[in-house]
Order: structure tokens, then sequence, then C-alpha cells
């Protein structure tokens, strides 16, 4: 059976809040398995050290969807980099730490990303970003675009996707891939 494993951002994010019970409930309608633990190890600092084995954990593989938001996108990311997935949908995704000391604590830019492995590993990546993001600059979000070769959406006036408690946009751009 197919499932997602949906993922919050750092600083305390649940996936129990927000557009999360949305997004899960419309994947539910749609046939498949949603793993929502709400809040994660770590979750203040969001650290690949915790994260990623945490995604092992929680059985992310071949018949996963992972669906993360802002530094969730990053260990969706380096998880495909080095697993095989069913697909991935990074929400305000990045690939730089921004300058910011939490982000370069948090383990995901220590080394080079592999873009070609990250693709090969997955079958589709959709990709939503904001030009309105106050965090995440749109240069950002179209650099992983051309590297990635994603399914991109770039929705308007949406910020960093948050708060907001419907997701409709995320639901229509992942229909095709399933």
């Amino acid at each position: 059976m197919k499932k997602a494993i949906l993922i919050p951002g750092n600083g305390g994010g649940s996936t129990h809040d927000d557009w999360f019970p949305y997004v899960a409930e419309g994947l539910r309608a749609r046939g498949l398995q949603v793993v929502s633990p709400g809040t994660w190890p770590d979750a203040e600092l969001a650290r690949a050290e915790y994260w990623l084995p945490y995604l092992e954990q929680l059985g992310a593989d071949e018949n996963t969807i992972l669906v993360g938001f802002s530094s969730g996108a990053i260990a969706a990311m380096r998880h495909a980099q080095t697993h095989r997935i069913l697909g991935s949908v990074l929400v305000a995704g990045y690939h730089t730490t921004l300058g910011l000391r939490t982000e370069e604590v948090s383990g995901y830019f220590d080394q080079p990303w592999d873009w070609e492995r990250i693709r090969a590993n997955q079958q589709w990546i959709v990709q939503l970003n904001s030009p309105s993001d106050p965090y995440i600059p749109i240069e950002e979000a179209r650099f992983l675009h051309e590297r990635l070769g994603s399914d991109y959406h770039e929705v308007a006036n949406r910020g960093h996707f948050y708060p907001m408690a419907e997701f409709p946009e995320l639901l229509a751009a992942i229909d095709p891939h399933l």
C-alpha cells in the first residue's frame, strides 16, 4: 500500500497543526495510508542526526511519499539522496543555510547535494514555493527546480505556507502523480 509521511518544519512545528490535517485527510481520501506522528524528536532544531533515522523508523521506503515542509523538505531531500522512495512533495524547500545558525548546526548542509541521486531515487518530485515567503527567497526555490526537474508550482501570496488551515494547491499538484 502506498503511504505518505508528513514532515513538519523546525521550530517545534507539528503535523497536527495548520494545513497538515487537511492534507492528511485529502491523501487518505485518495487511498493512501498517512503517517502523521505530530511532533518530531528534536522539534526545535530538526537536526539530521535525529530526523533521518526517525524517517527510517517510520518506514519510509519505495512505496512512500514524503511531504516535507520547510526544513522537513530538506529532510525529505536528504533521505531521498540515500534511499529509494516513491516521490516527494517539497513545500517551501531551499538548499542553503540561508545564513541562519539553526540551519548551520542542522547537519543537512555538511555535505554537498547529490541532485542526480535525489532525482534517481524517486519517481517524481512536486515542489511548492511562494514568491511572498519571508524566509525562503524564491531564487532558492527556482534553483531547486532547475537541479531536481521538479513539478514546480509558485503559489502567489502564500508566504511561508502558514498559518493556513487548507492547502488545496498541494492536493491538486500531487493528483497527477498518484
